[in-house]
């Protein structure tokens, strides 16, 4: 019986808002709105850790974060050489079992050349290389703004040239020239809407006129100075959002809906090629993104925290045509499922390690999210109601998201919900004993919100307004082509 190809796309900083079929009205997304109409919706996926590194780890090795350790982008080497070596990477099993495996884009390994089971790579770095010859027709991102930095800029080239088509094109050409012989796993990997902010400029002026939504600010965030400044520190060390106006922060979303619709735009040339080859009646498409962007949300900029902007990402599967109905599926799903779902779509048996649900099955109504970044920031998630806290100024933060989806009341300090937070404090105190114990210290006293606690989460100083943080870096990368963050 013929095995069916999967096709694994995903974008980088796509945060979970910006379908148009799901509600956006200012944003043009064609493309995943076909997705959702003709596949299975996953309205509230998660990362465990919205941080790149990390989330492609979790794909690669079925395992989350805290379970790995890869909780930064400082490095994941040595998870991914034991797991390749052992042939449990998500390509290693793939290729072991007859599939021809490519990956194309972004990958962010370390080193940057490691294939970890992949039998080809081609790399953002293969881009710039290539580039490189071209300087006298097209010369990307030599506009100065860095790979962290929020403010807008237009693309230094032609929608032709930019690194969105590079990358449909890679993965366009690995469609037409496969082996017909065997099944594929394709992972193409799209670098944007990750800074820079630079669309293209045809992409850009179709925003023209557009009214674009404005950033969501809650009763614990109205003011910048009076914001938990733990939370910020991370915007703070990488970018200037917080200096930002109202017409800026508007230019800021602008860029980035621009950048999506590109990147959706070219899913319609690669959707045409499935459907030419007649690989759309063999092939799965899982479409996603490895975190989200905080866009201005609460004064805050890029991702590692567990707000909805950061850490809630599109998810959506697109069976061979015919197979099965569209359907929403709106229990709550994460970044590690993708892992057991693959090795499921090719009849592969699931590693024990890997502790992700089958998305193709019915998802539990009660399962509980947990999510640690950096050893900072925590999240704790159960029936739609969300414990953040931060470890940098000892904050906590209490969310109720069946009533207030973009986290806009804080309820940590009503006496109704003393009761659920204590009640998630433990959850997560204990959830974080048995996963990453060296951030906790044991209790000089006893805590209120968590009397029975033996253990309390180490802290560290918040940044003082206006963010006194040290060793700013804003991403600035010109000729360093051995790591894969070029964007």
């Amino acid at each position: 019986m013929a095995r069916d190809n999967i096709l694994l796309i995903t974008t980088d900083q796509q945060r979970f808002d910006t379908i148009n079929a799901w509600g956006n009205q200012s944003i043009f997304t064609p493309h995943l709105n076909y997705m959702a109409a003709v596949g299975i919706s996953f309205p509230n996926c998660y990362a465990d850790c919205p941080i790149c590194v990390p989330s492609r780890t979790t794909i690669m090795t079925g395992r989350r974060g805290y379970e790995s350790g890869v909780i930064s982008n400082v490095s994941h080497e040595a998870v991914m050489r034991q797991d390749t070596q052992r042939g449990l990477t998500l390509p290693a099993l793939l290729t072991k079992a007859g599939y021809q495996t490519c990956a194309k884009g972004k990958m962010h390994f370390q080193p940057a050349r490691a294939c970890y089971g992949f039998e080809q790579m081609r790399l953002p770095l293969d881009y710039m290389r290539e580039y490189d010859g071209k300087k006298d027709s097209a010369r990307p991102k030599v506009h100065g703004v860095g790979e962290c930095e929020m403010e807008p800029v237009l693309s230094t080239v032609d929608t032709k040239d930019s690194i969105t088509t590079w990358i449909a094109d890679e993965i366009i050409d690995f469609l037409e020239t496969r082996d017909p012989l065997c099944p594929f796993f394709l992972w193409g990997s799209f670098t944007k809407p990750h800074p820079p902010f630079d669309p293209c400029r045809d992409y850009w002026a179709l925003y023209e006129g557009i009214s674009m939504p404005e950033p969501v600010y809650g009763d614990w965030s109205e003011i910048l100075e009076q914001t938990p400044q733990g939370f910020l520190a991370g915007c703070y060390e990488n970018t200037n959002l917080h200096l930002f106006g109202k017409e800026q922060l508007q230019a800021v979303r602008r860029a980035y809906y621009a950048m999506i619709t590109q990147v959706d735009y070219e899913l319609g040339r690669i959707l045409a090629v499935l459907r030419e080859q007649k690989l759309d009646e063999t092939t799965w498409i899982i479409f996603t993104s490895d975190h989200g962007e905080m866009l201005g949300d609460h004064h805050m900029s890029q991702k590692n925290l567990f707000f909805e902007g950061s850490a809630h990402v599109p998810l959506f599967l697109v069976p061979p045509a015919g197979r099965m109905a569209a359907r929403t599926e709106k229990n709550l799903a994460e970044i590690a499922d993708l892992y057991p779902t693959i090795l499921h779509m090719a009849g592969i048996p699931v590693p024990d390690h890997a502790k992700g649900k089958n998305l193709l099955e019915p998802l539990a109504e009660n399962r509980i999210f947990y999510g640690n970044s950096l050893d900072s920031n925590f999240c704790v998630m159960e029936d739609g109601v969300k414990l953040v806290y931060s470890a940098r100024g000892d904050h906590t933060l209490l969310f109720d998201l069946k009533t207030d989806p973009m986290e806009r009341k804080n309820l940590a300090e009503k006496p109704e919900w003393q009761e659920k937070k204590r009640r998630l404090w433990k959850l997560l105190l204990d959830h974080t004993g048995k996963t990453r114990p060296q951030v906790l210290e044991p209790v000089d006293r006893e805590e209120p919100d968590c009397p029975e606690a033996k253990f309390r989460f180490k802290t560290i100083p918040a940044p003082r307004f206006p963010g006194d943080m040290p060793g700013r870096w804003f991403g600035f990368h010109c000729k360093d082509y051995s790591v894969d963050t070029f964007h």
